[in-house]
């Protein structure tokens, strides 16, 4: 059985990549089954500490913010009898200018790499193009979340395109609760429900939402939409709830407090699929077009919700054949036609739900999980000289 070491940020800490990785690790343990031998290199800050990491033998902890301790870290699994480094690499998670300390890392070890990035960039700008450039050179394969993704690694490092394997994120399946005792549950009986979910900062872009809502709900008198999640930590350092307040004036100077609710807290997994399959729609009007991945839109699209969205990167990607679903940002009049027309037509909602739930069907974690897996073994297998490809790129 290959023995695997992801490196990345993992639970309890609260993170989009602490998530990812540990549903990664349970999707592989569900194809191959689990592994003694596996191991997490969990990155932490000191404000955290390592206290939920360093009594468990699974876990080896990888202190951000200490530089030494990247080279010392490889040499530990360059000792051991891993198989395979899982690098989930995202620049804010790692120590130095942008994040330049896994290269450290990278540099001291002698183990098969296989990267995630969780961020791509069609120009790479400074300082993050020589980082990137150096760790997708020492990487033996490349796992990217968006096709479009492949281009822009090749044109902008000069890499051969089979070196990158397109893997969709993964995302759960739809609730197993019946949908109407769901909505019953949530308060959402006899409303048409609009979601969006998340850490809420700025550049979301949920005031252009909001801008179109009053015109919406004057076409669809029971619209709701529903806003969950806490704020992001870091906002809350630098500004504390002042982006919240702002929303909540915007909501107020608009008459539209029967028809938003806040929800200021964290959200467990199974509430989220909850709430993503109770809803009528998803939305997410980010004002980025750069965005390469988007975990809640995987989410959303996993659980078979139509989504209305703007137009990013991931977005343009994920929801091949459904561009009637992408509206600028900004166009207050497209998203409230948009908007109204989608939720007084049950018709047409039910064909869009067909239409995303077959394109979420790929994305369900035990399929990501199995593509995982088959990657690894021609990995491991090209290192013993079995086979000369290492990877096939998935279009």
């Amino acid at each position: 059985m290959i023995r695997i070491a992801y490196v990345s940020t993992y639970p309890p800490r609260r993170c989009g990549l602490a998530t990812f990785t540990e549903h990664l690790r349970k999707s592989i343990d569900g194809v191959r089954g689990p592994s003694d031998g596996d191991r997490v290199i969990v990155l932490y800050n000191d404000s955290d500490g390592d206290d939920a990491y360093r009594h468990n033998p699974a876990y080896w902890p990888l202190p951000a913010q200490n530089r030494a301790a990247y080279a010392e870290m490889a040499k530990r699994v360059n000792e051991s009898d891993i198989d395979v480094v899982v690098l989930q690499h995202e620049f804010g998670i790692f120590g130095g200018e942008a994040g330049e300390y896994i290269l450290d890392f990278i540099t001291a070890l002698n183990k098969t790499l296989v990267t995630t990035f969780h961020t791509v960039f069609a120009d790479p700008p400074l300082p993050y193009r020589p980082i990137q450039e150096k760790i997708a050179a020492a990487s033996d394969a490349i796992i990217v979340m968006n096709r479009q993704a492949i281009p822009y690694l090749v044109k902008a490092f000069g890499l051969p395109e089979e070196k990158i394997v397109y893997i969709p994120h993964g995302a759960p399946g739809p609730s197993s609760e019946n949908r109407d005792s769901l909505r019953r549950r949530l308060g959402f009986s006899g409303r048409k429900v609009m979601l969006t979910f998340g850490l809420l900062s700025r550049g979301k872009g949920i005031e252009s939402v909001l801008a179109a809502l009053p015109g919406v709900v004057r076409k669809v008198p029971e619209a709701l939409y529903v806003i969950a999640g806490q704020t992001h930590p870091e906002v809350k350092k630098r500004e504390g709830e002042a982006y919240r307040e702002e929303l909540k004036s915007l909501i107020h100077r608009l008459g539209l407090e029967r028809h938003v609710h806040m929800e200021d807290r964290y959200f467990s997994e199974e509430e989220l699929i909850d709430y993503l399959t109770a809803c009528d729609l998803y939305v997410t009007p980010y004002p980025g077009m750069q965005q390469i991945t988007s975990g809640t839109l995987a989410y959303a699209v996993g659980v078979g919700r139509p989504v209305v969205s703007t137009p990013y990167e991931h977005a343009r990607d994920l929801l091949q054949g459904c561009e009637e679903l992408l509206l600028p940002y900004g166009d207050t009049a497209a998203w409230e036609e948009r908007l109204g027309q989608l939720l007084a037509d049950e018709a047409a909602l039910k064909r869009w739900e067909e239409k995303v739930r077959q394109i979420g069907a790929n994305t369900h974690w035990p399929r990501v999980g199995e593509q995982h897996v088959a990657l690894f073994a021609r990995m491991c297998a090209a290192k013993r000289g079995e086979v000369k490809t290492i990877g096939t790129v998935s279009h």
